[in-house]
């Protein structure tokens, strides 16, 4: 009876773990090593009549205590308190779930821009069994938070659907393309539920960095591995492959035009890293922070490029005020400023920092109209002087030569000097304190400021864009450098390869600009400079013009 009993058992067992081993996923990875931006394949068998879930998470996993950054530390702890997860918490900074199911695990939203986005549910207790390795509840939180938020994704996930310069969220759980939704481009899910074979195929981050390698789970199960390789020329600190000679070109053309316009330089930096480079920075650190130490490399080398031509071949620089200025904004922007962003919300006061600048804009515009124009002689006469000379130098065929600055009266309020014959009068101390006030908003915004200086110079100082742009260009360079010191301070810092095409392109660009800005009328330059104020009139509101 025993025998009986012990084989009953026996038997029992073996049948239990056979039908477990029968219901367990037979899948295998298409490869197990795939270039960035490749599509990868899974395929098998699973339970006839179970859903499929894949879920492919990067093997290395990161914590919000692992993260190198101030604010990003500040930030965490912040943001754990209300969203149900800890510092320790961990997840894979890419994960996705192939699904045929996406319902379970959410719903479509429709959001501001770019339509529809999957919003993560509760998940209904599926992430205990069938998300590898999303296994807790603080785990789900922290998936929601480091892909549904755009400080998430921009500081862990690193990748994100975008619009213009609007990211939406990041591709998590994804179903066949066959839905219509932009997300689910490039995947394909098959599920034979009869039988339950199934083949689902979609594309690696392009942006994967070299080498990461993922484990593959089906239904629960982890089955395989695969590593993706790189595929261009990696920026580890940019977290992007690109080709280093793009970034020149670009630098290129953003310092010919700040050079020119003493404005903007850092912006539009910012918005060609931001649009074409799309400067992430290393998993743990927010893409700002990044990003605003790499424009540095540009609103330094940028001037420096331009002021060989601009002070010493055709000596228009006014330094008294140009120096005036930089200390001023290096006293803002290095000390003051520090104390001035701890105890007042200056992001606050972004919205009227803004209507200042459009007023700038339209304050620009007016002063060219002629009656305007009549009440300024010095530059009414002195424009006409550089037109006849313009035309003189076509009929000779020849360059046309550029005014340059002689000293009248130098003094700490009283500064006078003839440009093109024409007197004009500044007050060196005013501009100091103008820089102090813009080295403030420099520390707070993370801008240079020659926006702001331009156009001051242009309407309260009177001063001629040929004048106002190489004072703008000391003063950003006295910024800059204050800029990087307190990145510095907090460990921040450029991509080195980011960096190096940023000096190489702007250097060149300050060269360039600096000689064509005389290809330009002042009538001509005044409208760019308006366009450019109007421009970060609608960044200043986040008004996405370019989508």
């Amino acid at each position: 009876m025993k025998k009986i009993l012990v084989s009953v058992t026996l038997f029992s067992m073996l049948f239990v773990f056979t039908a477990a081993g029968f219901c367990s996923p037979d899948a295998s990875v298409s490869a197990s090593t795939v270039k960035a931006g490749d599509t990868i394949t899974i395929e098998g068998t699973i339970a006839p009549g179970q859903d499929l879930y894949i879920a492919v998470g990067q093997q290395e996993m990161f914590a919000c205590k692992d993260t190198k950054g101030v604010y990003e530390t500040k930030r965490f702890k912040k943001d754990t308190k209300k969203k149900g997860f800890s510092l320790d918490t961990e997840i894979p900074p890419l994960y996705y779930l192939l699904t045929n199911v996406p319902d379970k695990f959410g719903k479509v939203a429709k959001k501001k821009f770019g339509g529809p986005s999957v919003l993560l549910g509760k998940g209904k207790g599926l992430y205990s069994t069938m998300m590898g390795p999303i296994k807790t509840a603080e785990q789900w939180n922290f998936l929601r938070y480091a892909n549904e938020s755009k400080f998430g994704i921009n500081t862990i996930v690193k990748e994100g659907n975008t619009i213009g310069k609007i990211v939406i969220f990041s591709r998590t759980v994804i179903g066949d393309q066959e839905s219509g939704n932009y997300w689910d481009k490039g995947t394909s899910i098959k599920l034979d539920k009869a039988t339950g074979k199934f083949t689902a195929s979609f594309k690696t981050y392009r942006h994967t960095a070299p080498d990461t390698a993922f484990d593959v789970y089906v239904n629960g199960e982890k089955i395989s591995t695969y590593t993706v390789e790189g595929k261009g020329f990696w920026l580890s600190k940019g977290y992007r492959y690109m080709n280093p000679f793009w970034i020149i070109i670009g630098a290129i053309l953003v310092g010919t035009y700040f050079s020119m316009i003493g404005a903007a330089g850092g912006m539009l930096m910012a918005a060609f890293q931001v649009l074409i480079v799309h400067t992430a920075g290393p998993v743990g650190i927010n893409a700002a922070n990044v990003l605003k130490p790499s424009n540095i490399a540009l609103t330094l080398f940028s001037p420096l490029g331009s002021f060989y031509r601009y002070a010493k071949i055709e000596k228009r620089v006014a330094w008294p005020v140009g120096l005036s200025f930089g200390v001023g904004i290096f006293v803002g922007s290095i000390w003051l400023g520090k104390y001035v962003s701890a105890y007042l919300p200056m992001k606050a006061y972004k919205e009227w920092l803004a209507v200042l600048v459009v007023l700038m804009g339209i304050k620009t515009i007016m002063e060219m109209r002629p009656k305007a124009m009549a009440k300024r002689k010095n530059i009414k006469a002195m424009t006409k002087k550089f037109n006849d000379e313009v035309a003189k130098a076509k009929a000779e065929g020849r360059s046309a030569q550029m005014g340059s600055i002689e000293p009248v009266k130098t003094g700490l309020t009283d500064y006078r000097f003839k440009f093109w014959g024409e007197e004009f009068t500044i007050n060196p101390l005013l501009f100091a304190v103008l820089g102090i006030f813009i080295g403030i908003v420099s520390r707070s915004f993370g801008i240079g400021g020659g926006f702001l200086l331009v156009p001051a110079m242009t309407t309260l100082g009177a001063l001629p864009m040929y004048v106002a742009v190489p004072i703008s260009l000391i003063g950003t360079c006295f910024s800059s450098i204050g800029s990087f010191i307190g990145y510095l301070t907090v460990g921040y810092l450029p991509d080195m390869w980011l960096a190096i095409a940023i000096i190489i392109g702007g250097f060149a660009g300050g060269v360039l600009g600096s000689r064509a800005q005389k290809l330009f009328s002042e009538k001509t330059l005044k409208v760019v400079l308006a366009i450019t104020l109007f421009f970060l009139f609608f960044r200043f509101f986040k008004i996405e013009i370019w989508i």
